[in-house]
Order: structure tokens, then sequence, then C-alpha cells
């Protein structure tokens, strides 16, 4: 009785082994996955004339790293599979609206102030790792109106607003 139990607790043991074999070896090889390392930043090509410097700076803290080409990169979007997130989350952000883009069409423009107001931008997950990111409720009614009034005085070229 006592021998099966030792047998048990030592096929247990060479489970674990393996599994933390494998995840190791799986972790290992999502590195070698080229996307989420392409942490490139084009030049600006434009930039809305702002409202004002404070709407600009409220949407330098809050959006610019996925919704322009000023994106800081953090140490971990250099590791997969977290990389990769940040990666689709930059390119899904640019796509969608790009503050330095705005001499192209902005399909996302005229819902930004939605967005914010709405509480999904900037999303949770990203401001749970940027707590800079994270509006008081003045900074946040600065931004959803200053975003209106730049929208208002400066919409993309093309459409969008």
């Amino acid at each position: 009785m006592v021998r099966s139990g030792v047998l048990r607790a030592h096929r247990l043991r060479a489970w674990a082994l393996i599994v933390v074999a494998a995840g190791l070896g799986a972790f290992a090889l999502a590195q070698a996955v080229p996307y989420g390392r392409s942490h490139t930043n084009p030049p600006v090509q434009a930039e809305p004339r702002w409202d004002s410097p404070q709407t600009r700076v409220l949407a330098r803290r809050a959006c610019f790293d996925c919704h322009s080409n000023l994106t800081t990169w953090p140490w971990y979007s250099n590791i997969a599979p977290v990389s990769w997130l940040v990666q689709r989350d930059v390119d899904g952000g640019r796509a969608a609206m790009n503050f330095s883009t705005w001499n192209l069409p902005q399909d996302g423009a005229a819902d930004a102030s939605e967005a914010v107001a709405g509480g999904s931008m900037p999303p949770w997950f990203y401001v749970v790792l940027h707590p800079n990111a994270k509006l008081s409720q003045p900074d946040k009614q600065a931004l959803i109106d200053g975003l209106a009034a730049t929208l208002r005085r400066s919409p993309p070229v093309g459409g969008g607003g």
C-alpha cells in the first residue's frame, strides 16, 4: 500500500515535469514567431489642428499608444504571446483612427468622443498596465469635449468626421 502511494506520487511528479517542460517548450517556440515584434513607428504625416494643447496632452496620455505613430513599446511587447496582443491592438487602433495620419481618411474619428464617454476607450486592460492613461472625471470630460471640438475644427481628409 505504501509502495503504491510512492509510485503514484512519482508518476504525478513525472507528469508535472512533462507538463512544465511542454509549457516551457511552447513558450520558447512562441518567441520564434515574428509577429508582434515589428515595433516600428512610421513618421508622423499630419496631426489634427487640436482645439487646445490640453486636448493633445490628454489624447497623448490615453490614446496615442494605439492611435498614433508615436507608440511607446513597453518591455513586455517583446515577449510572445503578449507581444502578439500588443501588436494586434496597435495595428487595429492605427487602422481605426490614427492621429499621426490625419491627412488620410479616419473612419473611427467620428466615434472617438463617444468611445471615451462610453468607457470603451481607453480599454480597461490598457489602463491596468498604463496607470497614467486612467483619466479623472474632469480629464475624461475635457478629452471628450476636446476631441469633439478638434474634430469640428480639423476633420480628417476624406471624411470620418
